[in-house]
């Protein structure tokens, strides 16, 4: 093993551990990891991350649900639209990129260039939500019509889809605002949809994709791994305060792949 495959699982530990303390997040690095450190194209970046951020999840919603904290009938409900969103948009959309989708003078976007500044740009907007931390009221009214709800995962799930990361902090939000649950519950609920949307959306990229399973499955039982020491350790370490580092730590990572991917 080369040191810069022993970084990349050094790295598979911390995606875990960060989402086991802070409940999310963790998934953002994967992708950052698997291109800049291990030298992946974004392509098949972001099919992995699916792998490994649904496989996580499924472990952190087991843990949820032990908690009661998983509101499974709202979760499927939500991840059906989304998950098709998904499949869909790694079995067709991300395959049907252009190399390059335009040339300005000197400047050329390629598919590469242009995923990985959008994952940026998503990763702007986690970072933001995750600084400004703000806490949401328990407060449950009426469910909205189920159609809004289809529309909404349908267009969270393309997001997801494209940038590879599980969307955990759009799907959180987004059940508290839109399906109306308490926030505890919308955390441990968006980890069965991230779960979901996410292997499925792998089993998209197997139909097109080369995979390498024993680097995935060894990178993701690390990360795994992590994610149990992380839940462990949250026991005794303020998720808050973490939660809120971290979001700046994204929002340096985000503005240091707009840098280098445009220059």
């Amino acid at each position: 093993m080369d040191t810069t495959q022993l970084l990349g699982y050094i790295g598979a530990l911390i995606v875990g551990l960060v989402l086991g303390l802070i409940g999310g997040g963790g998934s953002i690095l994967t992708v950052p990891l698997l291109v800049y450190l291990l030298g992946y194209n974004p392509i098949i970046a972001t099919a992995y991350s699916l792998f490994v951020v649904g496989t996580t999840s499924m472990v952190g919603t087991y843990q949820k649900h032990r908690k009661g904290l998983v509101d499974f009938k709202t979760g499927l409900a939500f991840s059906f639209p989304s998950f098709i969103a998904v499949y869909l948009s790694r079995r067709y959309l991300v395959p049907g990129i252009p190399d390059t989708l335009f040339t300005i003078s000197n400047f050329s976007l390629t598919k590469e260039m242009s995923i990985m500044v959008f994952f940026a740009i998503i990763m702007l907007l986690a970072s933001i939500s995750m600084i400004k931390n703000k806490k949401e009221p328990d407060v449950i009214t009426e469910k909205q019509a189920y159609y809004k709800t289809f529309i909404q995962g349908l267009i969270i799930g393309t997001i997801t889809g494209l940038i590879g990361a599980g969307g955990g902090f759009l799907y959180v939000p987004a059940l508290v605002l839109w399906a109306n649950i308490p926030m505890k519950k919308a955390v441990g609920t968006s980890l069965i949809i991230v779960t979901i949307n996410s292997l499925i959306g792998f089993i998209g990229d197997i139909q097109t994709l080369e995979i390498e399973w024993i680097f995935l499955l060894t990178f993701t039982l690390i990360s795994v791994i992590g994610i149990i020491i992380g839940v462990f350790l949250s026991k005794f370490i303020s998720g808050k305060k973490l939660k809120k580092s971290f979001g700046f730590f994204t929002l340096i990572m985000a503005v240091y792949i707009i840098y280098k991917e445009t220059n």
